[in-house]
């Protein structure tokens, strides 16, 4: 919302004392678009006052006329622009006068918070498999808030932007460290309830409370100073968020993950067995421990590299689908707030069913039917016909809605086919081709300038292809977590095999031992 578009048009002395300027469009909301970077243009024949003009395209694809003759000539805006304050009081579009010669300015200033994004998904595995879950949470969280308040306070767009990228690495980083410290404290159950339910419908709500916000709160500086201070209610839970037991066990720091256990047991009232950790598998973990993992580690061996890259893919075209939906929200018929709203609101329902789903279905099967609904309903919008735009935006929000409900399985499925010692690595390394499919939205949705069904049909059919892809994926449903790599190297799954239930007992046994199935993690 900070980059809101907003008419401008050049200011000049006879233009201010004829009061000639009203606002006609609102091109955009919330993210960066490039605007026409023909400003000013004075026809032959004609008086300057006469001559300025603005095309409206969609959002993310204003593009310089072609239909001015060939006689037309520019003209500098000498005493500056006047924008229109319909919308915004202000935004760092008027507020740095990022239009015509420096129209590019403000969607790259979205994609250098994306490359920020990016950089933080490739560092925050690493870091948190080193550190630990717990310190790389809470660090990038203060990273995250305290480069956003020292943002509110930019001088010029260049210092914007440079505090934009470390937002962008700060935010990513403390969400997949996060997630995966949820994914390895929780049992099975459970997992899969933080990771769609807990992870997921807060953020709905947050992405719901945007344009309220965005509403009510016209200046950009204050609208980003109440989107941060928030953070600062995290503080209070260093003391109550646990480290992960697995990373510590992985470092061979035994007593500090069973002191956690048995914390875990007081709490719930339950009495620890005198031995929790068998001996000998703390000495094979102790010797596991021993080994350093990197990055290359996910391309190890050829079942593991498939799965990396497989996963990268599907990520990639699933993050394309679901921002460039999002990114493509102020091109629907209607207002722009109440349109932001219910892309937010139709993600509710999206994680209920995807929450639904993986207690009880395959992961694969189900991600597959979420990716398919989502890419043909995309497809068909080509044949509705323009004057039915309710239609138009039904379709599109059930394609939102499939393709959110993957979003929001690919998070579990990823994090359960690699092993503990490099998931932060892999769920970190398939974020970071999130981030990539991010980058490149904007530029799906561009392509509306020139067909307005051309991204539907772009995004639909890659969407259709990941879901093909994604049957070819390991099915993890029903599997304990693999803690070693030679562990995941067990995992086989081209085609799913349903446990009984006397070998998803045991599994689950194996999983959680006695004292975990009764403790509050």
């Amino acid at each position: 919302m900070i980059e809101f578009i907003v008419c401008q048009t050049c200011s000049t002395r006879q233009r201010r004392q004829q009061n000639l300027f009203t606002a006609t469009d609102n091109p955009a909301e919330g993210t960066a678009a490039a605007v026409g970077r023909r400003c000013c243009r004075q026809k032959q024949g004609e008086e300057p006052l006469n001559a300025w003009t603005r095309r409206k395209l969609p959002a993310f694809a204003y593009a310089t006329s072609k239909t001015m003759g060939e006689g037309s000539r520019q003209e500098p805006c000498l005493h500056g622009w006047e924008y229109s304050r319909d919308v915004y009081r202000s935004t760092i579009v008027t507020e740095w006068n990022l239009v015509c010669d420096n129209d590019w300015k403000g969607p790259l200033s979205t994609s250098l918070f994306f490359v920020g994004v990016l950089l933080g998904s490739f560092l925050s595995g690493q870091l948190s498999d080193k550190f630990g879950r717990k310190n790389v949470l809470f660090a990038t969280l203060a990273m995250q808030t305290g480069f956003s308040f020292v943002q509110v306070f930019s001088t010029s767009w260049e210092m914007f932007s440079v505090f934009f990228v470390l937002v962008g690495m700060g935010q990513i980083s403390n969400y997949v460290a996060a997630f995966v410290l949820g994914t390895e404290i929780l049992g099975k159950s459970i997992r899969v309830l933080f990771c769609t339910l807990g992870v997921c419908i807060f953020y709905a709500f947050g992405y719901m409370l945007l344009p309220l916000f965005a509403y009510f709160i016209r200046d950009w500086r204050m609208l980003l100073l109440a989107l941060t201070l928030p953070g600062l209610l995290c503080i209070p839970l260093w003391w109550v968020i646990p480290e992960s037991p697995r990373w510590l066990i992985s470092q061979g720091r035994f007593q500090e993950a069973e002191d956690i256990i048995r914390k875990a047991a007081k709490t719930n009232g339950i009495t620890a067995p005198d031995v929790i950790l068998d001996p000998s598998e703390l000495q094979d973990l102790n010797s596991q421990k021993q080994q350093t993992y990197t990055i290359l580690d996910l391309m190890k061996t050829r079942n593991i590299l498939t799965i990396t890259i497989m996963s990268v893919i599907l990520w990639m075209i699933i993050s394309v689908g679901y921002f460039g939906l999002s990114l493509d929200t102020p091109n629907l018929h209607g207002d722009v707030y109440v349109n932001c709203f219910l892309s937010a609101v139709i993600e509710v329902p999206a994680y209920v069913i995807s929450w639904l789903l993986l207690r009880n279905l395959p992961r694969r099967y189900s991600m597959a039917a979420a990716l398919f609904l989502g890419g043909c309903v995309l497809l068909f919008i080509q044949l509705v016909p323009s004057h039915i735009r309710a239609l138009s935006i039904l379709l599109v929000m059930l394609g939102k809605f499939g393709i959110t409900s993957a979003f929001s399985m690919v998070y579990v499925y990823t994090a359960e086919l690699y092993p503990t010692v490099v998931r932060n690595m892999g769920v970190g390394a398939s974020s970071m081709a999130s981030r990539l499919g991010s980058i490149l939205s904007p530029y799906f949705v561009y392509l509306g300038a020139y067909d307005r069904f051309l991204p539907y049909i772009l995004m639909g059919s890659l969407t259709v292809l990941s879901g093909i892809l994604t049957l070819f994926l390991p099915e993890s449903y029903g599997m304990p977590l693999p803690d070693t790599i030679e562990q995941m190297l067990l995992v086989k799954g081209l085609e799913y095999r349903p446990a009984s239930s006397s070998t998803r007992a045991s599994k689950e046994e194996e999983e959680n031992p006695e004292i975990c199935k009764s403790t509050a993690f």
